[in-house]
């Protein structure tokens, strides 16, 4: 049932100032404008504290989970904006007890992408010599990195993607390659810059959950926003995703654990639509690694949920565990050893 119209006709959309947080709303926007003609939807950018304003620690080192996310929640809960758009990798499986995803757009690309610096001879990632430099801020690419290509050294890498680029062509760039998402490439009309996609057969690299889509959040209470996101749902991608939140959510990790994932779906089942889903667990290190494949009929956001969470408890089953408590252990050390 759609909205009424003695309620608002006027909305405020938070996202983040990037040129890549801008273009995606700008995704969102047409979307609700062209499901909603009638409304109004206003686009109020802003730095977030953690994520934005501190260029410098690298993601893995900072104190909070929600780095993209928390200043704008505030603003959420306090009503001065409506919704939220988020790339729904950096979304916490965990949201404020206020707040719900109220839609998940079709997805781009999922796939990490392999970039090369500007002059060098074209290779995949497996061939590049002994010794060389790729840059990604990601611990999980590091850790997949230690364990495929153990020859191969990683360098923590900041900024947007336009810096991130221009600092592996840069003359005195200690890179020679870098691993971004592919959907940002795309989305910035970079995409002649992937040297290579990475999959799990190709690579042997498995994305970030959520890497790809667009995920909106809104006040949890709110159903008339709730009534305007779900006409511009995608039901596909948003049950891959929330498979793959809810392994992540059961698994205990943010979106800086060694956590990757590789799901895709099987049609033209007589029973349904089937998920499969790829999961891997490192040890930062990439000495320890546990792996899986498992499938499912998915059909509800509530079979979505549990299919996450039974292949969150085979990967336990199997050991995860023990390198995930192994990576907490080793953070906690870390931060009595900032505070002696």
């Amino acid at each position: 049932m759609p909205p009424t119209s003695q309620k608002t006709q006027s909305f405020e959309i938070g996202t983040r100032k990037s040129q890549l947080a801008l273009l995606q709303t700008e995704i969102v926007v047409k979307a609700l404008k062209e499901a909603w003609p009638e409304y109004r939807f206003n686009v109020r950018p802003r730095d977030t504290a953690a994520g934005d304003l501190d260029k410098v620690t690298p993601f893995k080192d900072m104190p909070v989970k929600n780095l993209w996310t928390h200043d704008l929640e505030q603003s959420l809960v306090e009503e001065k904006l409506d919704l939220l758009v988020h790339s729904l990798k950096d979304v916490p499986t965990q949201l404020p007890a206020d707040c719900g995803l109220g839609a998940i757009l079709d997805r781009e690309d999922p796939r990490d992408a392999f970039v090369l610096k500007t002059g060098r001879t074209k290779c995949g990632l497996a061939d590049l010599p002994a010794g060389s430099v790729v840059g990604t801020s990601s611990i999980r690419r590091a850790a997949q990195i230690a364990l495929r290509h153990p020859h191969l050294r990683v360098q923590d890498v900041r900024g947007n993607v336009p810096t991130r680029l221009k600092k592996l062509d840069e003359d005195d760039s200690p890179f020679d390659a870098l691993i971004l998402a592919a959907a940002g490439l795309i989305r910035l009309n970079l995409g002649h810059r992937i040297s290579e996609f990475l999959t799990s057969k190709n690579g042997g690299m498995l994305y970030a959950v959520g890497q790809g889509a667009i995920g909106i959040e809104s006040r949890a209470k709110d159903i008339q926003m709730s009534q305007i996101l779900e006409k511009i749902n995608n039901n596909s991608t948003s049950f891959a995703c929330l498979a793959e939140r809810s392994l992540l959510r059961t698994l205990e990790g943010g979106c800086s654990a060694p956590v990757g994932v590789e799901t895709e779906w099987i049609t033209g089942c007589e029973e349904g639509p089937r998920l499969v889903m790829r999961a891997i667990v490192v040890s930062v290190n990439g000495k320890e690694s546990v792996e899986i494949e498992m499938e499912e009929q998915i059909m509800t956001t509530e079979s979505a949920d549990s299919f996450g969470i039974e292949v969150a408890n085979a990967l336990l089953a199997k050991g995860a565990g023990r390198i995930l408590d192994a990576i907490k252990a080793k953070k906690r050390t870390e931060v009595v050893d900032l505070r002696e």
